[in-house]
């Protein structure tokens, strides 16, 4: 196979890895997963009011139990209803229902809503459709959990002018008579929601009191994203501890764990380190148990009824003696994948920006692009630069390549010339292209070695690209106002699709091949109908990156081509 067709072939299987991409995000635009059914759930319990079951809370052992109620009902009991309370922050606003203290929305109002810029957008919900909402209560005989309804103490309930915190207490009385409070605080500047329970033990035997964390939701990804034909983020739990490192773990894990209780488990249920959360495009809510000093804990992840799923942690934090008040506390992060934020809140949070197997080559990237807009302000002429930048890191790669396509352009007649005497015999046809490449000067292998290089920078760059939440509804220029969701006038894709046009009629024909040509004058149709539904943001990148290649391609033609006028009024 000669350097051209090894060339060809690599385009071909980036073409068709792409048409695959395409092929199944058009699957899941037009024949959407149906509705998780209801499945058998590890708890026998019954969907509370509102649409909220009490999730099942794993024990020591595999076998899950279910917290029990403050009343000592039967799981079957229907909870009662609470009232929902509002707090506002400046960067958004939680409802916290006063059944069980369970936080049922957050609302981040620097975030808008992906159909709806008018609307701010749901970290957490709770409605008819869906459901992602955030629980926590304690474990004990007559302990208060996540159905108890408290009592609400006044207070503000919105951050005051001067103040850094709003705080939200709850009290109750657990049916043995002790006291507990459930604090809910909310800071300034901040997306995370301290959580603590203070329970006073009026009795007269020291108490260890176990507290869970946990968030519930559906397996829907959320609010439809604006590129729903681009390859869909991952949305689920995720786990991470000092020996798992982090970890995805997919509904369908759940299931199948769920089913057969035996099979060995996906995650490490006891740590003395770790969080847990559930992730999905852009977005994290994360259960953050203090880490100082450590504090055993165990990881659960359980599969409800009616398509529900939790994914949260329990521990104590110690007794408490008669008379004597104790507190169980963890953070509660609700908010965009801020990498800078997450890294600095817990080890490893700032993972579940997720960049796959390039991750070593990505992050370098990202760090480079959010450089380049704290100096120019504007993420679309960042990108714009960052590509200017790759490609002259790559320079010599991509001149070897143009070098060596324009050589091989020049000796295309030569070439359909040696396949039209040899068409019968094919090992004589390689001998004599050989030939030809070595009187030529050319190295038939010498524009694969860059395509091969960059290709893991290339798919780098188009995670960052995609995964970034900076880029969502970051406007450039004109008509571009986000650059994480498609070109409204698709400009930028038709634009590219003439780039490439160019492109191919600047590279050498594959005179080996008629059909393999049809194929490459095809690809830019192929690749700009695929970029209609892709973010500005990658077809801007992209477009960008063909111009420079157009450029160098262009002027390496021109060179080789004086060259060969040189050395033929040498020979004459």
């Amino acid at each position: 196979m000669s350097g051209l067709d090894t060339r060809r072939l690599i385009l071909l299987m980036i073409f068709g890895l792409s048409a695959f991409y395409l092929w199944q995000a058009w699957e899941r635009e037009r024949n959407p997963a149906p509705p998780p059914t209801a499945a058998p759930s590890t708890s026998s319990a019954q969907p509370a009011a509102g649409g909220v079951p009490p999730a099942a809370v794993p024990g020591a052992a595999p076998a899950a139990s279910a917290p029990a109620s403050a009343s000592g009902a039967p799981p079957t009991a229907a909870a009662p209803a609470g009232q929902i309370v509002s707090i506002s922050t400046d960067l958004y606003t939680a409802d916290v229902d006063t059944a069980g203290g369970v936080i049922t929305r957050v609302a981040l109002s620097q975030h808008r809503d992906a159909t709806e810029a008018s609307k701010p957008y749901l970290a957490l919900l709770r409605t008819p459709d869906r459901v992602f909402v955030a629980q926590s209560g304690l474990i004990g005989e007559g302990m208060p959990n996540h159905r108890t309804v408290y009592e609400v103490a006044p207070g503000p309930r919105a951050l005051q002018a001067g103040s850094d915190r709003v705080e939200l207490r709850l009290t109750t009385t657990a049916a043995n008579g002790d006291k507990v409070v459930k604090v809910l605080t909310f800071h300034r500047g901040s997306y995370v929601i301290d959580t603590a329970f203070d329970v006073t033990n009026n009795g007269s035997a020291p108490i260890t009191p176990e507290a869970y964390f946990q968030l519930m939701r559906d397996t829907k990804p959320g609010a439809p994203s604006h590129s729903s034909m681009a390859p869909a983020a991952y949305v689920g739990p995720v786990i991470y501890n000092d020996k798992d490192k982090f970890k995805k773990v997919d509904f369908k894990e759940i299931d199948k764990e769920a089913e057969d209780p035996s099979r060995k488990p996906a995650y490490t249920h006891q740590a003395d380190n770790g969080w847990i959360g559930m992730i999905e495009h852009y977005f994290v809510a994360a259960w953050l148990p203090p880490d100082n000093p450590p504090v055993p804990r165990q990881f659960y992840t359980t599969r409800l009824d009616n398509g529900l799923y939790t994914a949260g942690v329990r521990f104590t934090e110690g007794a408490i003696a008669p008379g004597a008040t104790g507190e169980l506390r963890a953070r509660l992060y609700v908010g965009p994948q801020d990498q800078e934020v997450l890294a600095k809140l817990a080890p490893g949070l700032d993972l579940v920006v997720d960049y796959g197997i390039f991750t070593i080559i990505a992050a370098p990237l990202f760090w480079l692009l959010k450089w380049l807009h704290s100096l120019i302000g504007n993420w679309g002429w960042a990108i714009i630069v960052m590509t200017i930048l790759i490609k002259s890191v790559f320079y010599p790669l991509n001149h070897a390549s143009a070098r060596s396509m324009a050589k091989m352009k020049l000796v295309a007649p030569k070439m359909k010339a040696l396949q039209e005497q040899y068409a019968n015999d094919k090992q004589q046809l390689q001998v004599k292209m050989m030939e030809m490449y070595r009187q030529e000067k050319i190295n038939p292998l010498g524009g694969c070695l860059p395509i091969l290089v960059q290709i893991p920078v290339f798919i780098a760059l188009y995670w960052v690209l995609l995964s970034a939440v900076e880029l969502r509804h970051a406007p450039w220029m004109g008509w571009i106002q986000d650059l994480s969701a498609p070109d409204p006038w698709f400009v930028l894709p038709v634009v590219y699709a003439v780039t490439a046009y160019l492109q191919v009629k600047l590279s050498p024909t594959p005179v080996t091949d008629p059909v393999q040509a049809k194929v490459m004058q095809f690809m830019p149709i192929a690749f700009s109908v695929m970029f209609l539904f892709f973010p500005a943001g990658l077809v801007l990148y992209w477009l960008v990156n063909n111009c420079i290649q157009i450029f160098q391609q262009w002027h390496m033609n021109r060179v080789i081509t004086n060259e060969q006028a040189a050395l033929a009024a040498k020979r004459r």
